[in-house]
């Protein structure tokens, strides 16, 4: 940022001299939170060995690192819940502030991000297991077998490994795409060890979030208020960098070429008749369903924008069937039939299961109920969304598929909220924000370890805390989700949804 504090010249409202300063240390509030969140995600990962499974062998030199201090598994855990909530409240603190035109401290909130991104890059996975799946992935695949056929536990049974071989989804092959696989391939030579494998899968993803990140900047930096709530919904957000970084999920790339993709198609293919940058628009969100299936939805978004031009609409579907044909006939029909077992994996068949285990249903009606739901709040958003910035449609398009799979489909996990924020920083503020935010903030934490079901290490609990998270997980979060997937609806039938649209794009995206 150019200045310490976000200023935007957004005049107060009124109100008594004993609120203003109150209302005026919302900012400060927010950097507060949002900082403490951070060091608490970061202490997490450096302290990884007292409170995660599976155990891990790090190298003698070079990454990851971790502190050889114990500290009660328990302790870790209720920090990390606790964080997980402030983290939200401090990202909705920092969006009510803008929003009154009150000071944000963005320098320091943005120094504090910087300083978490490299400790969570360099120390080994935290918070979920599935990076060391990753690495495994990436190993069978560089011996010459298929990760599609080949699990974890059979790696584990060849090659009489146990440290680093997590049980979450030891007998699942890979579901990620080719490019997913080539990329796990290339990490595992790079790095060797399993350990070491994660660091390398690890820094793609922060490379991958750092360029969205640039991206957000330049296209808001004319508007200070726009640039400083896009920092705060991606750079500087906690919850991001647990789900992404610190866990070291492969969907923030996907998610990162996939919005080159829209960038792209935005920014030219839509303002000229040329073939070339549609086929390039083509390419990138088809290396993004390469990588991570559910991206065929910007596959969408773009061909929904062209579908009045045939012929850029050919070269964008010919630049994805580029990268997506030669991928998976190089993987084969296993790589098909691996994705397919997992379509219905997720965490708990969100509010449908709440109510429909009460009402004592079969919970495989969530998925046609949720397709019913999806149709008509798909026709609504379509319909009803506003248009937000004119010269960015495939953005808009793309941020409604995303939210209306994200927030209706019955099986997701927290780090799959990726798809909504890479393309919500392109959208102008409004109520949708706070929905979002809610939403991310309640998933996440029930995808926490301890709160995840059978990803954490619930013996460590003791009665009460094992009490608790059961309760948030099966109770409070898909309430919640319900509230939140209810409040779209409601923006969607009273439109008020207290659009926020400053300038324009500021310069054009390298």
């Amino acid at each position: 940022m150019s200045s310490s504090d976000t200023r935007p010249a957004v005049p107060a409202s009124a109100g008594s001299a004993t609120t203003e300063p109150v209302r005026r240390a919302l900012g400060y509030w927010s950097a507060a939170a949002i900082i403490t969140s951070l060091v608490v995600f970061a202490g997490a990962g450096l302290l990884r060995s007292s409170w995660m499974p599976p155990k891990l062998q790090l190298p003698s030199l070079g990454p990851p690192y971790e502190l050889a201090v114990h500290v009660p598994a328990r302790t870790i855990l209720i920090a990390i819940w606790v964080a997980g909530l402030i983290a939200g409240a401090g990202i909705a603190a920092g969006l009510a502030a803008l929003r009154r035109g009150q000071p944000v401290p963005m320098r320091l909130i943005m120094v504090a991000a910087l300083v978490a991104l490299v400790v969570l890059v360099i120390v080994p996975p935290t918070g979920s297991t599935d990076a060391l799946d990753y690495a495994i992935y990436g190993h069978i695949a560089e011996i010459g077998r298929s990760p599609y056929v080949m699990t974890p536990f059979q790696y584990r049974t060849m090659f009489h490994v146990q440290d680093g071989v997590p049980l979450d989804w030891i007998r699942n092959p890979s579901v990620y795409g080719p490019l997913a696989t080539a990329e796990q391939v290339l990490a595992s030579r790079l790095g060797g060890s399993l350990a070491a494998t994660t660091f390398w899968l690890k820094l793609v993803n922060a490379v991958a979030f750092g360029l969205v990140a640039v991206a957000a900047d330049r296209a808001t930096r004319a508007d200070s208020a726009a640039r400083a709530r896009a920092h705060l919904l991606w750079t500087a957000n906690p919850l991001l960098l647990w789900n992404l970084i610190a866990a070291g999920h492969l969907d923030v790339l996907a998610a990162g070429i996939g919005l080159l993709g829209l960038l792209v198609a935005d920014r030219w293919a839509a303002r000229s008749p040329s073939l070339a940058y549609a086929a390039a628009a083509g390419v990138c969100v088809g290396a993004a369903a390469a990588i991570k299936a559910d991206y065929l939805l910007f596959v969408l978004a773009i061909a929904w924008v062209l579908r009045r031009r045939p012929a850029q609409l050919a070269a964008t579907a010919a630049g994805a069937a580029a990268v997506l044909v030669p991928g998976y006939l190089i993987a084969g029909m296993p790589a098909i039939k691996a994705l397919a077992s997992r379509a219905l994996g997720g965490n708990g068949y969100g509010f449908y299961g709440f109510f429909l285990h009460r009402l004592g249903l079969s919970l495989s009606l969530s998925v046609p109920i949720a397709v019913i739901l999806m149709i008509v709040v798909g026709y609504l958003m379509f319909t009803r969304l506003p248009e937000g910035y004119a010269d960015r449609p495939a953005i808009r398009i793309a941020l409604a598929l995303a939210v209306v799979w994200l927030m209706l489909w019955p099986h997701q996990f927290a780090w799959y909220s990726v798809m909504i924020f890479c393309v919500l920083v392109f959208y102008p503020a409004s109520r949708l924000d706070w929905l979002v935010v809610l939403w991310f903030t309640v998933l996440t934490i029930s995808d926490m370890p301890g709160l995840g079901f059978g990803r954490g290490p619930n013996r460590e609990l003791g009665k009460v805390l094992y009490t608790i998270q059961t309760q948030i997980g099966m109770h409070l979060a898909p309430l919640v989700m319900l509230v939140a997937a209810a409040g779209l609806v409601a923006l969607l039938i009273n439109g008020r949804w207290n659009l926020r649209q400053p300038a324009g794009w500021a310069a054009d995206l390298p």
